[in-house]
């Protein structure tokens, strides 16, 4: 009799348990699963309220990743064996819609997608936007692409890096 208590008091509080973990209205709303294809945000057709400069220092290195780079070495032209250094202007346009990154900063060159900003980086360069009246709006800046340097017969990485103060300090 002792053990049927014992396990009627067990279930019973599992069963409570349970009920108050699924109707908490406090938990976490679950990301979207990937689907196997990479998000990639849509540039809007809307123009750059405002342009950034740090008088040329390009501080701000863009976080890119492998499937950028082909369009990185259309972006850097015919630069031979030595490294590119090819000037652009970079579209900077807050992605409140990543699933990944709640405050992101998508980073585009002639509409294509090149990489975002750091976290650390996104948040002040959000920051700094507001600051100028300017949240979720389009900015453009300085930017270059470099490298690709032809070492041991191997074409190096490309990089993006931008005419911003630095966002990481």
């Amino acid at each position: 009799m002792q053990l049927f208590i014992s396990l009627l008091i067990i279930v019973a509080t599992a069963a409570v348990v349970y009920a108050i973990i699924k109707t908490n209205p406090n938990k976490p709303k679950a990301l979207p699963l990937p689907s196997g294809v990479p998000y990639e945000p849509v540039l809007p057709d809307s123009a750059p309220v405002l342009h950034w400069s740090d008088g040329g220092r390009f501080m701000v290195e863009v976080m890119n990743e492998s499937r950028y780079q082909p369009t990185l070495r259309a972006l850097a032209g015919e630069h031979g064996d030595n490294a590119a250094a090819a000037p652009y202007v970079a579209t900077l346009m807050p992605d409140d819609r990543n699933a990944y990154e709640n405050e992101a900063v998508a980073v585009f060159i002639e509409g294509r997608m090149v990489g975002y900003l750091s976290q650390k980086a996104s948040l002040k360069f959000r920051e700094l936007l507001r600051k100028k009246e300017a949240s979720g709006q389009l900015s453009t800046v300085d930017a270059q692409v470099r490298g690709g340097t032809l070492w041991q017969g191997k074409r190096l990485s490309y990089v993006v890096v931008l005419d911003l103060e630095p966002l990481e300090k």
